[in-house]
């Protein structure tokens, strides 16, 4: 049986988590609010309660300069942008080499330049508006920072057809200047790297705390490798986008401030929400007559 009961976290949320007949909590949605239901749990009278929770992630790509052009265009615009930009997995911030990030940025702007952003029942339509006001109202003001901060890039501006449109926007963006949360939308941050300070940045990203997706871009398994030791992530993904794990068929998590596994749709994901108990009998009470056991 299932119940639907759709409302405000402060309200509905908050009436479910105090609720004295809970005996869990499974949650989707962003690290802040995972923190809170964590503190609301902590403070309930009773037993200790499981809470899985699946959140959010600085999710990189990181490319180096063997990687195919076309290909980390298409899976860089599909990562960043695919559902404008609102799955937990997308692409946030992108590491180019700086022998290369010239023509990735070009490609990566004539490829913005065909994204068709508006009414989302036109077929025709790439990128859609974003969940609601305060979703686009927290993008605005994440833009205007990277204008003050930053360098734009890129940024598409659409035509008002249908409430909350927010355009892609590609901002480039110094190492020091990494977000310390995830931003949720279409907003892609560029920071180009030398190759010597590839342990740098990685180390930067890591600092931070999130591991949901990973993304690599090169033909080199040595590279791959690189990354993904400075990296920490639930789910790397390596030549191809970031986003559209199936659960069921592949396992889909994260660490750190991303989530508390083990994954959904793993083998392990079912025993969080059973409960671990153990028998030990000394059959030598019984006297030693095999008989009894079976009464």
């Amino acid at each position: 049986m299932l119940h639907l009961l759709p409302g405000p976290g402060e309200t509905v949320g908050a009436a479910l988590i105090a609720h004295p007949d809970l005996s869990g909590v499974a949650f989707t949605g962003g690290t802040d609010t995972a923190q809170a239901i964590n503190r609301s749990l902590a403070a309930r009278k009773g037993p200790l309660l499981p809470f899985i929770a699946e959140t959010g992630g600085l999710n990189a790509m990181f490319v180096d300069t063997t990687a195919q052009r076309e290909q980390v265009i298409d899976d860089v615009i599909l990562s960043a942008f695919g559902s404008a930009g609102q799955r937990c997995s997308a692409l946030r911030i992108l590491f180019l080499p700086g022998e290369t990030a010239d023509a990735l940025i070009a490609g990566l702007e004539g490829a913005m330049d065909v994204l068709k952003v508006g009414d989302p029942s036109d077929f025709a339509t790439d990128i859609g508006p974003v969940i609601d006001g305060r979703a686009e109202a927290e993008l605005n003001a994440h833009l205007a920072h990277l204008k003050a901060s930053g360098r734009i890039l890129k940024e598409l501006k659409p035509a008002p057809v249908v409430p909350h449109l927010f355009g892609p926007v590609m901002a480039e963006i110094m190492l020091d200047r990494l977000p310390d949360r995830e931003v949720f939308g279409p907003i892609l941050h560029v920071v180009r790297y030398r190759r010597d300070a590839l342990e740098k940045c990685g180390r930067a990203l890591a600092e931070k705390g999130y591991g949901l997706t990973l993304g690599v871009h090169s033909r080199l398994d040595s590279f791959v490798g690189r990354v993904r030791a400075l990296v920490p992530a639930g789910n790397v993904y390596v030549n191809r986008s970031m986003i559209g794990a199936v659960v069921g068929v592949q396992p889909f998590g994260g660490e750190g401030l991303s989530g508390t596994g083990p994954k959904a749709g793993g083998p392990h994901s079912l025993l969080r929400f059973a409960v671990e108990r153990a028998i030990s009998v000394n059959i030598a009470a019984k006297g030693g007559d095999p008989a009894l056991l079976n009464l």
